[in-house]
């Protein structure tokens, strides 16, 4: 019988470690979070943004996530956008970079989840003769007027809550 059991459990563990991709940054289950706890999720500096989060207790919305500027004069080199809209994949040069898991201390079997996906653009400057990267004020204006503002790069951030409803 004990044969039979592990390859079962097994089964049911793989298909859903399986669906995520290998997670750039490598990290353990948070430490469980108490309902009414407002937490740090993810901070993003490129972004100058962070993802808060708490658990509500409520069965409706067990969790609420929330995003928030990290300071008003914090110049963004990055975008964040909803995974939704933007649909990350590796096959259109997305990478997964994070997967967290925070577990409610309220009902151990819930968890809030939030996948980070990045992509990156190349952003090398061109050097003039002096071998600096400038940038002319009129140039700078004259293209994007033009529309061809350079590419930055982007965070798509996916959140969720898995596992069974303790109410």
């Amino acid at each position: 019988m004990r044969r039979l059991l592990l390859p079962c459990l097994l089964l049911t563990v793989l298909p859903a470690a399986a669906s995520d991709p290998v997670p750039e940054i490598k990290r353990p289950e948070a430490t469980p979070q108490a309902n009414g706890v407002v937490h740090t999720v993810r901070q993003i500096p490129e972004t100058c943004a962070r993802i808060e989060g708490v658990f509500t207790g409520q069965a409706a919305e067990p969790y609420k996530f929330s995003v928030v500027r990290i300071s008003p004069t914090c110049q963004p080199r990055a975008r964040l956008v909803d995974a939704a809209k933007a649909k990350p994949s590796e096959a259109d040069g997305w990478k997964f970079n994070d997967l967290i898991r925070i577990p409610s201390a309220a009902c151990p079997s819930q968890q809030a989840v939030v996948r980070i996906w990045r992509r990156s653009v190349d952003q090398t400057q061109k050097l003039d003769g002096q071998g600096q990267s400038r940038i002319y004020l009129e140039e700078a204006k004259k293209t994007a007027a033009a529309g061809k503002l350079q590419a930055v790069p982007m965070f798509a951030a996916e959140m969720g809550v898995e596992g069974k409803s303790c109410q």
